[in-house]
């Protein structure tokens, strides 16, 4: 999609949005099922299944990226997207941009060896890699209009509200 097809599809979302209000109101929806060992399958939408999985060392057959590295990849193309939605609007002409990313896990917490060592991440860092020719003034309300827009970077780094349940047999478990 060209810069201006992006910024027009964009600007009718928020046009929309500020003649209905309510429209800003969206929920996404996903499915997983574990299909054999530790190997997993993620359905969105009408897309083919994505195929999750581990490395050997961690029981898998290496089938797909595990949970923790998409965890990666989601922050890192949402940045992506963000600054191809943000520059569209900001009229910023964006010649490449590639996220690197690097997240620190301590397997002891995986595996309740200490508990004073939590299961997941304990540090991410990424490295966004901008090419353009836009003077650096514009570049930097980019960057800032990114870092505070971007969903999935705002969701690691604000607490949220995350609920479950667990049915065994068609029968819910108590809390």
């Amino acid at each position: 999609m060209s810069q201006a097809s992006l910024k027009e599809a964009l600007s009718k979302t928020v046009a929309g949005i500020q003649q209905n209000p309510l429209m800003s109101r969206v929920v996404f929806e996903a499915e997983t099922a574990l299909v054999e060992g530790v190997c997993c399958t993620g359905k969105v939408r009408n897309f083919a299944p994505i195929v999750v999985d581990e490395p050997p060392e961690l029981g898998g057959q290496d089938k797909g990226a595990n949970p923790v590295e998409l965890l990666l990849v989601a922050l890192g193309s949402c940045q992506e997207i963000m600054y191809a939605a943000m520059a569209s609007m900001m009229g910023i002409k964006l010649d490449e941009v590639k996220v690197n990313l690097k997240g620190s896990l301590d397997l002891k917490g995986l595996f309740g060896m200490d508990p004073a060592i939590p299961p997941g991440y304990q540090k991410i860092t990424y490295e966004t890699i901008l090419k353009s020719s836009a003077p650096e003034e514009e570049l930097r309300k980019l960057i800032d209009a990114v870092e505070t827009h971007c969903p999935v970077l705002d969701t690691l780094v604000r607490p949220i509200e995350v609920t479950g349940k667990v049915t065994i047999n068609g029968a819910l478990v108590p809390a």
